[in-house]
């Protein structure tokens, strides 16, 4: 008899689960009718990437796939120099992300070399007016030798200001004119050639041209 009435037990709780799991999934279902976004005027909010290019130095997250725009070429230039850390200070006592030497930051107008380890965005500026300062000088040579190929490597803006960054546009005006034959390699062997080829064919038209070019510190933020 106990056999019997456990047996019959059981329907009304099997009748219990389906019919619990067939009205869930109707409550599933008017749910989602309810939140359907069919027939709606939506606006999507996307962030402008081309703020991330004017040099109003605030520091902001970027996409790793920068390609061969200004902001690709100062971090690609960046990760070669420092690995993009900020903080650092090398064994020859070069600063920060971009390992700026203090004599090249007084160009520009930093002068305080704590401050600029502890500011990003100054560190940004920095790189900007240094950037187009080498610009300026190295226009001519810009103009004479983009597309030439020199030492087995075609010659482009982009290569030239890395260039002028490891070795200063003096030593880069040299390299040129000389088609080669006066090299420059800083302490750790790293040649002009290399940050030609290796930063070469990047839009750095962004970059303009300044003679006295300094860090505008009433535009930082941070």
């Amino acid at each position: 008899m106990r056999k019997k009435i456990a047996k019959f037990s059981i329907l009304p709780l099997a009748a219990g689960s389906i019919f619990f799991s067939f009205s869930t999934k109707e409550a599933a279902n008017l749910d989602l009718e309810n939140y359907s976004t069919y027939d709606l005027e939506l606006d999507y909010t996307v962030p402008d990437v081309r703020d991330e290019l004017i040099p109003d130095f605030e520091i902001s997250n970027t996409s790793p796939f920068l390609g061969k725009s200004y902001v690709g070429f100062k971090e690609a230039l960046a990760f070669k120099e420092s690995r993009g850390d900020y903080k650092t200070i090398n064994d020859y006592g070069y600063l920060g992300k971009y390992q700026f030497g203090k004599g090249t930051l007084k160009l520009v107008g930093v002068y305080d070399t704590i401050g600029f380890l502890n500011s990003p965005a100054l560190q940004e500026a920095a790189f900007y007016a240094n950037a187009s300062r080498n610009k300026w000088i190295l226009q001519r040579d810009i103009k004479r030798f983009a597309g030439k190929t020199i030492n087995g490597v075609e010659i482009t803006e982009s290569g030239i200001l890395a260039a002028a960054h490891l070795a200063g546009p003096g030593s880069v005006k040299k390299y040129l004119r000389s088609w080669g034959a006066q090299a420059f390699s800083d302490a750790f062997g790293t040649t002009i050639k290399t940050y030609m080829k290796r930063f070469g064919g990047y839009d750095t038209s962004f970059i303009k041209t300044e003679k006295n070019a300094r860090v505008n510190f009433d535009k930082l933020t941070s």
